[in-house]
């Protein structure tokens, strides 16, 4: 994907406005760029990433399309091809992307790495861990390559990687991300053989170390609590200053939160397994919405997380509904009842309850020490920066639990408490109510949501390709004496254990 020499300057423009995240103003210097220079595939691609960070989904698809028809053998535009279609959830057009790149550049590791995601989305398990290895062959520092191929099964002991890994690590990684991903592989793939110990020792030294490295401050997230619960003494409602959005029951979103690795990607998979049902994915449009309302009600750009808060309580609710499927939309492919499956939309049950009282309120528990563990193991790739030492899970799960006990109490009867280990030990008895609360009949499908063959994105792709199991539910207990701590504090803090 190149650039001549006389479009250089008018190409850094445009990576400006883009990495500024000045999408409009980035659209309109490419147009003013292809003017001169009609269907260059670089500005074609770049405009097609613009469009789709706008929300315009097809638009964004026929840019792409014209790129590629500009330059069919570049390896490099089919691979941002792929990447494209990747973050717009389509992952058969990325797949397919993919392979084009890997066929006109089959050495590149990048390329490679990139297919083996998406072929880890799509449940090709075997397909991505012969990608990661091929990864690991041209570029033995790509770190994340080797935990990524860790994950993508239950490790054995006629199978696995350890002894690649230990070698790594006493050989000394100079790049401390590397470490961090290196150890957490050797956590899963000893816990997977049962060697709860070691898997222990080195989950602690990659989470002390990669939470040396995070400019984070619990203080902000625990306040965060109690202006949200100010802002929100009750379930009153102020007056929406313009039309309601046209959505019943039948068309409504269906928002399925709670803490991560909480079960929430297993019942966006149940929920999703409907065929009146699509899942949109984990994502960020309320809050975006919830933003750009704020600012526009007081005319300014800059404001501090209480401000935010503070201010978004007297929001036009049906204004903000109307935006937030508006942005939806894209993701959600115009389809009528979709998912959106951000866990921490928990912190917006108040103001989703306003803006769209027609939607579905699915929340997620799990036992207090499973779900605090099983974050404390997953190295996540973006946000949870609470989630690497114990105590401050501890204090963060605290404060997730006010503030859920807060929306119970103000908002009884609209959320529906789904709990990981009922659904587990009675998966298809909890399926039937899941499916009640949302209005949706019984489909044989969503009994056996783990042969849904659509794409999953998040930390449990591998997970949901199979049946229900039950060892997930006691995991943590092989850890007793390394939790006590942890424990201790939930139960001096009132959680019940």
């Amino acid at each position: 994907m190149t650039v001549n020499a006389d479009l250089a300057r008018e190409h850094r423009e445009v990576l400006r406005l883009m990495r500024a995240r000045d999408w409009r103003a980035a659209v309109q210097a490419i147009d003013d760029v292809l003017k001169s220079a009609p269907m260059h595939p670089a500005f074609l691609m770049h405009r097609a990433q613009c469009l789709l960070a706008l929300g315009l989904r097809a638009d964004a698809f026929a840019a792409v399309e014209a790129a590629l028809r500009q330059a069919p053998k570049d390896a490099a535009l089919w691979d941002a091809a792929g990447t494209l279609y990747s973050l717009a959830n389509d992952q058969n057009h990325a797949l397919a992307a993919y392979d084009q790149a890997a066929a006109f550049a089959p050495g590149s590791a990048q390329v490679l790495y990139n297919r083996a995601s998406v072929r880890r989305f799509l449940g090709d398990f075997a397909g991505a861990e012969d990608d990661y290895d091929r990864v690991i062959a041209l570029k033995p520092t790509d770190y994340e390559a080797y935990k990524n191929r860790s994950d993508l099964r239950v490790q054995s002991a006629a199978r696995n990687h350890l002894g690649e890994l230990e070698r790594l690590v006493s050989g000394g990684i100079a790049d401390w991300r590397g470490d961090v991903q290196i150890r957490y592989a050797l956590a899963k793939e000893f816990e997977d053989l049962g060697e709860y110990a070691k898997s222990f020792d080195q989950l602690t030294r990659a989470a002390r170390r990669q939470r040396e490295h995070l400019k984070y401050d619990l203080a902000t997230d625990l306040a965060t609590v109690q202006w949200i619960i100010d802002a929100f003494p009750s379930a009153q409602v102020p007056a929406p200053a313009s039309a309601p959005p046209r959505s019943t029951c039948e068309d409504a979103p269906i928002f399925v939160l709670g803490l991560p690795r909480s079960g929430t990607t297993l019942v966006e998979r149940i929920l999703s397994s409907h065929s009146k049902v699509f899942s949109a994915g984990e994502l960020d449009c309320f809050a975006l919405a919830i933003v750009d309302a704020v600012r526009r009600k007081t005319g300014r750009v800059q404001l501090t997380r209480q401000e935010l808060i503070a201010h978004s309580a007297s929001l036009d609710p049906t204004a903000l509904g109307i935006d937030y499927l508006r942005r939806a939309a894209s993701a959600s492919m115009g389809s009528g009842r979709f998912i959106d499956k951000m866990p921490l939309n928990y912190l917006y049950i108040g103001l989703i309850r306003r803006a769209l009282p027609n939607a579905k309120i699915v929340h997620l528990t799990r036992h207090p020490m499973a779900a605090c563990y099983a974050m404390y193991k997953t190295l996540f790739k973006d946000g949870y920066p609470f989630s690497y030492d114990l105590q401050e899970i501890a204090r963060f799960y605290t404060a997730y639990r006010q503030l859920m006990a807060h929306w119970q109490e103000t908002l009884p009867g609209a959320i529906y408490h789904a709990s990981y280990e009922n659904l587990v030990t009675d998966q298809m008895g909890e399926t039937r109510k899941l499916l009640e609360f949302c209005g949706l009949d019984w489909e044989d499908a969503c009994g056996a949501f783990h042969e849904n063959p659509a794409a999953s994105t998040t930390a449990s792709a591998a997970q949901v390709r199979r049946p229900i199991y039950e060892s997930s539910l006691s995991q943590w207990r092989h850890y007793e004496a390394q939790l006590a701590g942890l424990r201790s504090q939930l139960e001096t803090a009132g959680v019940e254990i």
